[in-house]
């Protein structure tokens, strides 16, 4: 049986646009993980889009994780609560056309509903326009968590396309 699933795509075209979350977050920190650990990625997609239906990458061998994770156009940066993994985001550059694709973003069960969404968001927003490109852009879906449509509207991205998918 066929579900029916309602897909936005959003974009922001320039830093100015950005609606920044406001709360400061002492506790936590967000950085770039270097060196690439396939593992980390692996464990977030698994573990933040269990609820979400995010399947497509459950089937991907090692090897396919590593060369994914190695690809120079990939960026993972990870959220942690002093030294607890919390959340993390994937950018993808796409140089021909000067834009990044959040490719993924989320956080584990226990870090929902705590405002760090926006803050998530709003980082890779801020981090994807320092690499000077001339838009940044996301999808989401009904099946992601209640407030990611409102968190990437509430930053300020505007939904460029809509679309209805079954799977």
């Amino acid at each position: 049986m066929s579900k029916s699933v309602e897909r936005n795509y959003l974009e922001i075209h320039s830093i100015d646009e950005l609606k920044e979350s406001v709360k400061i977050y002492k506790d936590y920190s967000i950085n770039l993980l270097k060196p690439e650990n396939f593992q980390l990625n692996k464990f977030f997609y698994k573990n933040v889009g269990k609820k979400h239906h995010w399947v497509d990458r459950l089937v991907w061998t090692d090897k396919e994780w590593i060369q994914y994770v190695s690809d120079k156009k990939v960026r993972t940066y990870v959220l942690k609560n002093n030294n607890d993994l919390a959340g993390y985001f994937e950018l993808i550059f796409h140089r021909d056309k000067n834009e990044i694709e959040i490719a993924y973003l989320g956080l584990l069960e226990e870090y929902q509903n705590k405002n760090l969404g926006s803050f998530l968001l709003t980082v890779a927003i801020k981090n994807s326009f320092l690499e000077k490109v001339k838009r940044v852009w996301v999808h989401t879906c009904s099946l992601d968590h209640k407030n990611a449509l409102n968190n990437y509207i509430s930053r300020g991205m505007k939904i460029f396309k809509k679309e209805k998918i079954s799977i």
